[in-house]
């Protein structure tokens, strides 16, 4: 089981919004394909959403989160303004109107191996721009094409947000930026609930 973090610390953060994507304005302006990348997901309805955010009672969540780890699944637990409140991936999936089933989940931390996958030292060149490199790093955002960069800013901002260190893709948002361009399909629900861990 995870446990939530000290309730001071958790007042102290400030709340990561995603951004709502305009799909008007993306084909307006030639980035189609950043569209279609989110419809292949089945994510539209996650980016056109425009519910008011209560920050407090979203710290409120966090200060109070739990996640126990079952066979298959890992199940959140919090409590907000005394209502228990418990999801695992699939209820979250509901909840956010995305699919979760036959999908890819890797969550990468510090350490990137290889996987089915994730080539890490393909991924690096690939998006480094640079074929010649030999091991696997975390790419700056000037190395990266304009595409890539407006893939990289839809991870960072809305898959794995985050806040600092904008201007480097971590090793996480390679291999996210890989599978989206890649057409391959993302369990985000079950990337979320890792995310909060």
């Amino acid at each position: 089981m995870v446990k939530a973090l000290p309730i001071d610390l958790i007042w102290r953060k400030r709340v990561i919004r995603s951004k709502i994507v305009r799909e008007r304005w993306m084909n307006d302006n030639g980035l189609s394909n950043v569209m279609e990348i989110i419809k292949r997901q089945k994510w539209e309805n996650l980016f056109k959403r425009r519910e008011l955010v209560h920050v407090d009672a979203v710290k409120e969540f966090y200060a109070k989160m739990s996640v126990v780890h079952l066979k298959k699944r890992d199940v959140v637990k919090s409590k907000v303004r005394g209502v228990d409140m418990e999801f695992d991936h699939e209820k979250l999936a509901t909840i956010l109107g995305v699919s979760g089933k036959n999908r890819i989940c890797e969550y990468i931390k510090d350490v990137w191996e290889e996987s089915k996958y994730t080539k890490p030292l393909e991924i690096t060149r690939r998006f480094a721009n640079d074929g010649n490199l030999m091991a696997a790093r975390r790419v700056k955002s000037e190395e990266l094409k304009p595409f890539q960069r407006f893939v990289h800013f839809l991870v960072m901002k809305n898959v794995v947000p985050r806040f600092g260190k904008r201007d480097t893709s971590s090793f996480l948002d390679l291999t996210y930026m890989d599978h989206l361009m890649s057409k391959r399909l993302v369990n985000l629900p079950r990337v979320m609930i890792r995310h909060m861990m």
